[in-house]
C-alpha cells in the first residue's frame, strides 16, 4: 500500500496540519515534524489529530527520533517510526526504575517545611479526553483550552497525601551527564562523517554520436610501407606448399613388349674409300626392319694377291618394332646404303602382349580433377596463421600448380588399370594489419570533423570493415574498403570534475548540457542528505554513455 509523506513546518498550527492530512489522497500518511516540534508538543493536539484522521478513515505515523514526542505519541496510541524506511510501532512506556534505597528518600524523614511544599493543594484536573471533544476543528480559529485544576476531588487529594514523595538522587544525573557527553561525541563524529567523508557524486553523461561513412580503394603494396598520399597499404602474405594427388583410371589399349636385337656385319667391296654409316640406318629382311644402334665407318676394299678383299665392320642393331616375329635367324639383309652389304646374326629377345596404358586424354582429365580438389581446409589453415588481428582478404587466396606427374606415364602400362596424378601446389593469401587499416580510416574520418576541439573520433569502424572488389594483375593488386565510423563530443573527464565541484544538481546539468552532442546529464549522490558535488575530485566519478546514431 502506498503512503503519503507530509513535512510539517515550524509555523504550522494544528488546524493547518489537520488540513494537510485531509487533503492527502493516501490512506497512510507519514508526518515528518521539524526539529522544533511546534504544534505537536501538546498531547491535546495529538489526540485531536488522531481523532480527525480516524474520522476520515486514515492512519497517521510520526517520523521522529525526539524522545519527548515519542512519549506523547505513545500516550495517544499514535505509531512512531525513526525514519521513512523503518517499521512504525507504538513505543512502550518504560517503567520507572528505582534503586534499592539510594535514589529514593522517605518522605517521613523530611523536615516539616519540605513536606509542606510537597503537599497537594487542589482538586484534580479535568479529563483531557473531555477537553478534546469540545474543540471545534472546523472553526477558523481554535479556542485555547483552559487549564483546569486536576485536584478537584477530595478522594484524589487524600490518595495523594497517602503516597510518600520520592526525591531522585543526583548520582543519576551524573550518569546521564556522562551518557550525554558520550552521545554528543558520537553525534559529532557522525556529523563529520556525514558532511565530509560520506559525500560523493556520480555524474552520468549520455551523449550521441553521428555516423562517419568511409569508402575508398587502396593498392596492396606488399612489404612496402603504407603511404596514404599514394593510396598504398602494406600487406602480409602467408604461403603454404603442398602436394595434391588424384587417382584416375587408364583407358588406353596398346601392344607392349620388347624389340629383338642382334649384330650385323657391314661390308664394302665396291670402293677403296671408307663409307660412313650413321646411327639409325635401316637394314631389312623382307618386311622386318632393323636399325643400327650407333654410327660406324666401313673400311674401303683392298686388293690382296690379285683378289679384292672387302672392308667390313660389326654393328649392333635393334628391331624397328616389338614382337616375336623379329626373332629372325642369321642371314643376309638389304642395305639402304649404296655399296654396303649386310649379314646379320640370329635375332632374339622380341616379344609383345596387349596392355592397358595411360593416354594423354587421361592425363588432361586428371589435371582438371586435380584443380577441382577442395582447398578450403588449406585456406582455413593459412587464415589461422594471422594471429595479431589482421584483416584477411579472402578473395586473394590462390593456388599455383606445378606441372603434374603421372604414374604410370603416358603410354605406359597400368597393370590394374589404376593411375595417379600428383602436382606440387603453392597456396598464398593476403592480409592487412589492423594498425595499417586504422591509419587509413582515421585519416578519412578526421577529414569529416568540422571542429577538432569539440569533436573527436569514438569509433574508426575497423571492427565493421567490409572488403570488396579485389582485383589482381601482373602489375598491381587493389581492393575497396568500406565502413562507418562514429564522431561525438570531445569530453575531458578531468576537466568536468574540476568544473562541477561544489555545484548542485541543476547547475551541473546546465553546465554539461552546453557541450555539443550531450543528450542528458544525471547526478547520483551517495546519500539522501548530499545535495551538492563534493569539492574533492577523488570523490567525483564521471560515467560516459554513448548512444550511437
Amino acid at each position: 500500500m502506498t503512503k503519503d509523506i507530509i513535512y510539517i513546518d515550524i509555523e504550522d498550527d494544528i488546524t493547518a496540519i489537520i488540513g494537510k492530512v485531509k487533503a492527502s489522497r493516501e490512506k497512510i500518511i507519514a508526518l515528518v515534524p521539524p526539529k522544533r516540534i511546534g504544534a505537536l508538543q501538546s498531547v491535546v493536539n495529538l489526540r485531536l489529530l488522531k481523532k480527525k484522521a480516524e474520522e476520515i478513515d486514515k492512519k497517521i505515523v510520526l517520523i521522529t527520533n525526539n524522545q519527548s514526542l515519542i512519549a506523547l505519541a505513545t500516550n495517544v496510541k499514535i505509531p512512531v517510526a525513526k525514519n521513512l524506511q523503518s517499521k512504525p510501532e507504538i513505543a512502550e512506556i518504560p517503567a520507572l526504575e528505582i534503586d534499592e534505597g539510594d535514589d529514593v528518600i522517605d518522605g517521613a524523614q523530611l523536615p516539616v517545611g519540605e513536606l509542606a511544599r510537597t503537599a497537594d493543594s487542589g482538586p484534580e484536573q479535568k479529563s483531557v479526553e473531555d477537553a478534546v471533544e469540545t474543540i471545534d476543528v472546523e472553526a477558523e480559529e481554535l479556542t485555547p483550552l483552559k487549564s483546569v485544576n486536576r485536584f478537584d476531588t477530595d478522594d484524589s487529594y487524600k490518595s495523594s497525601k497517602k503516597s510518600k514523595p520520592k526525591v531522585p538522587d543526583f548520582s543519576r544525573f551524573r550518569k546521564k551527564l556522562i551518557l550525554g557527553v558520550v552521545f554528543g561525541g558520537l553525534l559529532t563524529a557522525l556529523l563529520v562523517w556525514a558532511m565530509t567523508i560520506a559525500p560523493s557524486a556520480k555524474i552520468i553523461i549520455t551523449a550521441k554520436t553521428t555516423k562517419a561513412p568511409v569508402s575508398l580503394a587502396v593498392t596492396l603494396n606488399g612489404t612496402n610501407p603504407t603511404d596514404i598520399t599514394k593510396g598504398t597499404i602494406q600487406t602480409i602474405t602467408k604461403t603454404l606448399k603442398k602436394d595434391i594427388s588424384v587417382d584416375f583410371t587408364a583407358t588406353g589399349n596398346k601392344k607392349l613388349g620388347d624389340k629383338s636385337t642382334g649384330t650385323m656385319t657391314l661390308s664394302n667391296a665396291d670402293s677403296s674409300d671408307a663409307i660412313y654409316i650413321p646411327a639409325g640406318s635401316i637394314l631389312s629382311s623382307g618386311n622386318y626392319d632393323f636399325v643400327t644402334n650407333s654410327a660406324v665407318n666401313v673400311p674401303g676394299a683392298r686388293i690382296v694377291s690379285g683378289h679384292i678383299v672387302a672392308g667390313s665392320v660389326n654393328v649392333a642393331v635393334t628391331a624397328a618394332n616389338i614382337g616375336a616375329d623379329y626373332n629372325l635367324p642369321a642371314g643376309a639383309y638389304d642395305s639402304s646404303i649404296s655399296g654396303i652389304t649386310a649379314l646379320g646374326s640370329a635375332m632374339s629377345g622380341g616379344s609383345s602382349h596387349d596392355a592397358i596404358v595411360v593416354t594423354a586424354d587421361d592425363i588432361q582429365k586428371a589435371t582438371e580433377a586435380l584443380k577441382n580438389v577442395s582447398t578450403s581446409d588449406v585456406k582455413k589453415q593459412l587464415t589461422a596463421e594471422f594471429v595479431n588481428g589482421e584483416t584477411v582478404i579472402g578473395d586473394s587466396f590462390i593456388a599455383s600448380y606445378d606441372t603434374p606427374v603421372a604414374l604410370p606415364a603416358v603410354d605406359s602400362e597400368s597393370v590394374d588399370g589404376k593411375a595417379k596424378l600428383t602436382s606440387s601446389v603453392t597456396f598464398t593469401i593476403i592480409g592487412m594489419a589492423k594498425s595499417e587499416i586504422e591509419t587509413y580510416l582515421k585519416n578519412a574520418i578526421t577529414k569529416q570533423i568540422t571542429d577538432s576541439k569539440s569533436q573527436r573520433i569514438y569509433d574508426d569502424g575497423v571492427s565493421k570493415l567490409i572488403l570488396s572488389g579485389y582485383q589482381s594483375s601482373d602489375t598491381a593488386k587493389t581492393i575497396n574498403i568500406a565502413t562507418v565510423g562514429q564522431i561525438g563530443p570531445n569530453i575531458d573527464m578531468d576537466a568536468i570534475k574540476s568544473q562541477v565541484k561544489g555545484l548542485n544538481y541543476g547547475s551541473v546539468q546546465s553546465l554539461i548540457e552546453q557541450i555539443d552532442g550531450v543528450d542528458n546529464v544525471d547526478i547520483k549522490f551517495s546519500y539522501f542528505w548530499v545535495t551538492t558535488v563534493p569539492n574533492d575530485t577523488k570523490k567525483i566519478e564521471v560515467q560516459f554513455i554513448l548512444n550511437n546514431d
